[in-house]
C-alpha cells in the first residue's frame, strides 16, 4: 500500500488563499478516486470534493464539489508527483480543520467508503 501524506496547511486570514498536497496517490492506491474532507473540533467529518486520479480514465476528469466549498475550490491532479491538490481561494473562518486525502474505489461523498486515509493537515483561517 502507499502512503498518503496531506501538506500545505497554515495559518491564514480571511479572504486569503492556500493550496494545500495529498501524495501518494497513483494505481498502487487500489482505487479510483482521490477525495478531501475536513475535520473540526465538536464537529462530523466535512466531504469537500472528490476526482478521478487513474490515468487510463483521466479523460472523464470527473470531479464533484460540496456546495460549500464549490467555486471557492478546486481540486486537480498532478501525475509528475503523484499528487492530487486542493486550491482553497476566499477562505473563510468556517473553513478552518484539519484537512484529510483518502482514497476510494468510485468517486463519492460518504468517507466510509473510503480505504485509505492519510494523518491531515491543520488548516486555520483567522477573521
Amino acid at each position: 500500500q502507499v502512503q498518503l501524506l496531506e501538506s500545505g496547511g497554515g495559518l491564514v486570514q480571511a479572504g486569503d488563499s492556500l493550496r494545500i498536497s495529498c501524495t501518494g496517490v497513483g494505481r498502487s492506491s487500489y482505487g479510483l478516486a482521490a477525495g478531501w474532507f475536513r475535520l473540526a473540533p465538536g464537529k462530523e467529518s466535512e466531504w469537500i470534493a472528490t476526482r478521478e486520479f487513474v490515468a487510463a480514465i483521466r479523460y472523464n476528469d470527473t470531479t464533484l464539489y460540496a456546495d460549500a466549498v464549490k467555486d471557492r475550490f478546486t481540486i486537480s491532479r498532478d501525475d509528475a508527483r503523484n499528487a492530487v491538490d486542493l486550491q482553497m481561494n476566499n477562505l473563510k473562518p468556517e473553513d478552518t480543520g484539519t484537512y484529510y486525502c483518502g482514497i476510494a474505489l468510485t468517486i463519492q461523498a460518504k468517507p466510509n467508503f473510503y480505504v485509505r486515509w492519510g494523518q491531515g493537515t491543520q488548516v486555520t483561517v483567522s477573521l
